[in-house]
């Protein structure tokens, strides 16, 4: 089975920016009914992909993601996926021998900022840079499927 172990966190400053080796646009959506999974379509810069995640909560889900024709993804987006859509730019950054992504949100979840970073296991060991914050890897309301039912916009008015 194809897994995915992720951690998130929220950041303490904007330190990071100055350490981005590149940065990419993203629009997603997430079709509507899935119960068992989140099934994501998603537009990265000029290429598209079907993603399969479990709806597991925590570091460790089932992930499968497929390649599929820009313009078939962008029809997805318009008609078959749950809105808002979710926007943002993915920023990377290397800090001492991991890959940071660093998602700065638009739209709806224009001013929320996560910093996930993929690892080999559980337990990996990695740096924590000084711009990162707290962990956030439980909690829902941080993943881009429960973005789509509650953005960030409405969580300034709990």
């Amino acid at each position: 089975m194809a897994e995915e172990i992720e951690r998130k966190f929220l950041l303490l400053n904007e330190d990071w920016r100055g350490a981005v080796q590149r940065s990419v646009a993203f629009a997603q959506g997430y079709l509507l009914g899935a119960r068992q999974a989140s099934v994501r379509v998603r537009i990265e810069g000029e290429q598209a992909n079907l993603n399969i995640k479990g709806v597991t909560l925590g570091v460790r889900r089932a992930e499968y993601e497929y390649p599929i024709p820009l313009a078939d993804a962008r029809e997805m987006l318009d008609t078959l996926c749950e809105g808002p859509l979710i926007e943002k730019t993915r920023h990377y950054v290397e800090h001492q021998g991991h890959t940071w992504e660093i998602d700065e949100f638009h739209g709806d979840n224009a001013g929320l900022r996560v910093a996930e970073i993929e690892l080999a296991h559980e337990d990996e060991p990695f740096a924590r840079p000084g711009w990162l914050g707290a962990e956030v890897s439980g909690e829902a309301r941080y993943y881009n499927v429960m973005l789509v039912k509650h953005p960030y916009r409405e969580w300034r008015d709990e």
